[in-house]
């Protein structure tokens, strides 16, 4: 039984390996390099909690909590306020690409590099 789950792992790895050589090496899947000077990342938000923060960092999405209803747009507007802040850049360089009435998004952030979104992520995951 100890041989199923460490050769999928293998496999988990060899993939991730794969998907590294094509984009960056160190960075979740969530976050892809937009040239020139762009960072996407695919953020899972939830709304109407009672304060904003990391709460996750997968291949799949950012998950952030949302101290603010979805809706109005009140939760997107919130939402650009809280990644602005976190990563350290100006509300107007960060947009929601896609997904403004779900709770899957995609939020690029302008004039940035992966290096900085994902350490700037990282840091608020970990004081959270």
């Amino acid at each position: 039984m100890k041989m199923g789950p460490s050769s999928k792992k293998g496999k988990s790895r060899m993939r991730s390996t794969e998907s590294k050589n094509t984009s960056s090496s160190n960075y979740p899947a969530c976050m892809r390099s937009i040239p020139p000077s762009s960072v996407s990342v695919t953020i899972h938000a939830k709304p109407a909690s009672k304060l904003s923060s990391i709460t996750d960092i997968s291949d799949e999405a950012v998950g952030v909590q949302i101290d603010a209803p979805a809706k109005d747009g009140e939760a997107n507007a919130a939402l650009i306020d809280y990644i602005s802040s976190v990563i350290g850049v100006k509300k107007r360089q960060v947009s929601i690409r896609s997904g403004s009435k779900s709770r899957d998004k995609i939020v690029i952030v302008e004039d940035a590099t992966l290096q900085s979104v994902s350490d700037a992520l990282d840091k608020a995951l970990k004081s959270h």
